[in-house]
């Protein structure tokens, strides 16, 4: 993958894809002159022995005690050691890796007043590989997200694990003696600017961010084929009735959906005496909701860039002035909402499919053998994945429950309103998997329903998808395990398989418009 060089305040979506993927990273060297005057100013305002929270005081409610300067060092090692209280599973390696390089971009901005060597260190980290065990459950996204980004830091420090190339975990200090790195002694401030900020809960958001894109394409391509599989109407993808509403999102979705049925023989089949004169919603509403949803995340995915972009720990620095403002940029509001946001288009796109499956195995809706069998009753059919794809669907609706609604207080009431942004942004996992596998279900069903259209062809680009599908998965002629249909129908959307069948027709991208 071409490497990605950080340029911190400029980067784009497409360039937090490439490290979430795994692309080479390297931060511009020029952000470095910044971050040591960031430091030095942070020097002088010790000098100056004023009390100056998080650089001689305690933290949260105990920032009233006043630290002595010869404990300045142990203060910032005890902030990371009391603030290492996360629990749970491990978050995955991309996602920390992702953390890792939002954390870099945050802190080379020179507000925070970190050292370049410990700037360095984190660099190091991550062109090596060498990622934090960082647990997933413990942070309220709010005064930063501290417990996971206390482990990130720990392994600075040689306190906690490192996850090794290879997958393998290892003590940290034991890690960073492997590598030829020794622990950091932090300097006053340091350890808090590790902690405070959002990139944790940004980190998954946008994670997420980019795997709702492939899914959201992927049902573009599955609702095209089920439209097919129905003998459904491109009435309704007409530009002119788009037009009319002026909705971007919905003007695009049409198009797509205009691109991957164009020159279809099954939709020339009933473009005369067909009785039908309107379809359900689940086809003929295609561009109105999926087009909605579009709309909803990209203006998500704005918000997510400028917070990738943004400064979001506190006290800020400001070397101009060797001041040390306290403010509230870790609260991460910003994010809960984005990820809220995410999870409402994530609920519809699934429901959306849902109701395709189930109108396509519905002989009174579909005119297709029930259940999309040849010997319906003796065969079940694609009875259950409808089934699957419902409490699928379900259970999506009941984790879009808004997460940034759920406020409680914490600190000893110091930090009073939170925004639960970490949980907001984590769930979207979950439902992305659960929404591939709708997805995928929907590909088995609308392939099946195509089968029963013998001699007539789709358009090009979704008798390529069918290609995909059939090269993994079998016509269902007799009741068969179908688990591992499923599986391997999920996995096609997950790997893009889909979107590289239809490579060339122009499908929306969540890139902010």
């Amino acid at each position: 993958m071409k490497p990605c060089v950080i340029k911190p305040g400029r980067v784009v979506l497409a360039e937090w894809a490439a490290v979430y993927r795994g692309a080479p990273v390297s931060l511009d060297e020029a952000c470095y002159e910044r971050i040591a005057r960031g430091a030095e100013s942070v020097t002088r305002i010790v000098a100056r022995g004023e009390p100056v929270y998080g650089i001689n005081t305690g933290f949260g409610k105990l920032a009233s005690v006043r630290i002595e300067a010869a404990d300045l060092t142990r203060l910032q090692r005890n902030i990371v050691l009391s603030h290492c209280a996360g629990v749970g599973e491990p978050m995955p390696a991309p996602v920390t890796r992702l953390m890792l390089a939002l954390k870099i971009a945050n802190i080379a901005q020179g507000a925070s007043g970190v050292r370049a060597e410990t700037v360095r260190r984190l660099c190091q980290l991550l062109e090596r590989d060498l990622l934090p065990v960082v647990p997933a459950q413990g942070s309220v996204g709010a005064s930063g997200d501290l417990a996971p980004l206390a482990h990130l830091a720990g392994a600075l420090i040689g306190v906690g694990e490192i996850r090794l190339p290879d997958g393998a975990r290892l003590a940290a200090d034991e890690a960073l003696r492997r590598a030829g790195l020794k622990p950091l002694t932090l300097a006053p401030k340091e350890g808090l600017a590790l902690l405070n900020g959002t990139q944790f809960s940004t980190a998954n958001a946008l994670a997420a961010l980019f795997d709702i894109e492939t899914v959201f394409q992927s049902a573009l391509v599955t609702g095209a084929l089920a439209t097919e599989a129905a003998k459904g109407s491109d009435t309704p993808f007409d530009a002119r009735i788009h037009a009319l509403r002026g909705h971007r999102g919905q003007i695009e979705t049409a198009a797509a959906l205009r691109s991957l049925m164009a020159g279809s023989a099954i939709r020339d089949s009933h473009r005369v005496a067909d009785p039908r004169v309107q379809d359900p919603y689940c086809l003929r509403c295609q561009p109105q909701v999926m087009g909605a949803a579009l709309d909803l995340l990209r203006h998500a995915a704005a918000t997510l860039a400028c917070e990738a972009n943004g400064v979001s720990d506190n006290p800020l620095i400001f070397p101009d002035t060797d001041e040390a403002l306290s403010g509230g940029n870790f609260h991460a509001e910003p994010v809960a909402f984005a990820a809220d946001v995410m999870a409402l288009a994530l609920c519809e796109i699934g429901s959306l499919a849902e109701r395709r499956i189930a109108m396509l195995v519905d002989p009174a809706l579909s005119g297709l053998p029930a259940f999309l069998t040849p010997s319906p009753g003796l065969n079940s059919g694609l009875m259950m994945p409808q089934v699957t794809a419902a409490a699928l669907v379900a259970e999506n609706k009941q984790c879009a429950h808004p997460a940034s609604v759920d406020s409680i207080p914490t600190s000893a009431n110091q930090e009073d309103h939170v925004s639960m942004a970490a949980h907001a942004a984590r769930r979207l996992h979950q439902m992305i998997r659960n929404a591939a596998a709708v997805i995928g279900i929907e590909l088995i069903t609308a392939a099946q329903g195509c089968d029963f259209h013998r001699g007539l062809r789709s358009s090009a680009p979704l008798e390529a998808v069918r290609r995909a599908a059939r090269a993994r998965i079998a016509p269902l002629v007799q009741d068969r395990y179908l688990h591992a249909d499923l599986e391997a129908a999920g996995a096609l959307v997950r790997e893009r398989a889909l979107l590289e069948a239809v490579d060339g027709v122009p499908l929306p991208s969540l890139e902010p418009v």
